[in-house]
């Protein structure tokens, strides 16, 4: 195997260096760059050759600045801004279905992406909370297997966990063997689910990513997702996110709610910006959606208190009813 010449490494070299150990801030002299690849790589070289591999690296398609104040080079962000950064740890970070050991891989391999500086500013600034995080050290592998037969349009056998009470008091798992047909992965309350048809049904059901003890990808094509959804030609996720509270499976109906104005920004909020809302009174506006009618409606509702009153459907009207009279009688009692 040929050894790669000394003029091509010392071109990955300084790009190497500048993108650690320089940003606008922190310039970086000719001569620095020289001790960084005599000190770090065993390479030495002029200051004119440092010149002229910075002007290879600019017509390649890097961005290297030369600063008068201070004196010295810079290379902008390649692949993130530091803002994009922060805010891609902060996801990981507050995402519960994401490891705490996984947290920390994955925000180790975004320092590569920023400056020594950038990184330390960005990981000072970071809050790090007591939240729950996953236990489930396999989760990214599942994910990548249900992407894959999602993609390939395969069927999927896959042992689902939920914990119960035993003896009063220990919490053990329940496990049940299901052949699913995988439509879309969907984040939504800092879960991660699974859309799609359990084949022994003709409705959409939701797993949460964490709680697949296995997946297995069957070589059994899946049920076409038109024949157990409104949708024909793709899988509008989106769609389907905002018109299921909670990620609660239920019928889609239209609904008729009488708001409070305060209520305006939460309805965009969780409907989207072309909610149809229209003045009701001096104090409301009137809205109609269609939404699944499900007990994740109910308690996205029932948070409001007096803020929101249901017009129609009945059928939803009737549901709260019930869950307001039902704590009512459990405080009472």
């Amino acid at each position: 195997m040929k050894t790669p010449s000394v003029q091509k490494l010392r071109l990955l070299y300084i790009i190497d260096i500048l993108s650690k150990k320089s940003d606008e801030e922190h310039p970086m002299s000719a001569t620095q760059i020289m001790d960084y690849l005599r000190k770090d790589y065993g390479i030495d070289c002029e200051r004119k050759t440092i010149y002229d591999c910075i002007d290879c690296l600019n017509e390649y398609g890097y961005e290297i600045i030369k600063s008068q104040s201070p004196r010295g080079y810079f290379m902008t962000p390649y692949y993130f801004e530091p803002a994009e950064l922060r805010l891609l740890i902060d996801a990981v970070q507050s995402a519960d279905f994401i490891s705490a050991k996984k947290t920390k891989s994955l925000i180790k391999k975004f320092s590569s992406f920023a400056s020594e500086y950038q990184y330390k500013r960005i990981e000072k600034q970071v809050y790090i909370d007591n939240r729950n995080k996953c236990a489930n050290e396999n989760l990214f592998i599942v994910i990548d297997i249900l992407s894959s037969a999602i993609s390939s349009r395969k069927q999927v056998e896959v042992i689902y966990r939920k914990r119960k009470i035993v003896d009063g008091k220990t919490a053990r798992y329940e496990e049940k063997t299901m052949i699913i047909n995988p439509y879309a992965l969907i984040w939504s309350d800092d879960h991660y689910y699974l859309v799609g048809n359990y084949s022994k049904y003709d409705n959409l059901i939701h797993l949460r990513i964490d709680r697949l003890k296995s997946v297995k990808v069957l070589d059994t094509y899946s049920r076409h997702f038109s024949e157990v959804s409104p949708y024909q030609t793709f899988f509008d996720i989106a769609d389907y996110s905002n018109k299921h509270l909670s990620m609660f499976s239920g019928d889609i109906k239209p609904v008729e709610m009488i708001c409070h104005n305060s209520m305006i920004e939460h309805f965009i909020d969780q409907f989207g910006e072309k909610v149809s809302m229209r003045p009701y009174d001096e104090e409301h506006f009137i809205s109609k959606i269609d939404v699944a009618v499900t007990d994740g409606l109910v308690a996205w509702i029932m948070q409001y208190g007096d803020k929101i009153k249901v017009k129609s459907p009945k059928e939803l009207k009737n549901m709260i009813i019930d869950k307001t009279n039902s704590i009512l009688a459990l405080y009472n009692g």
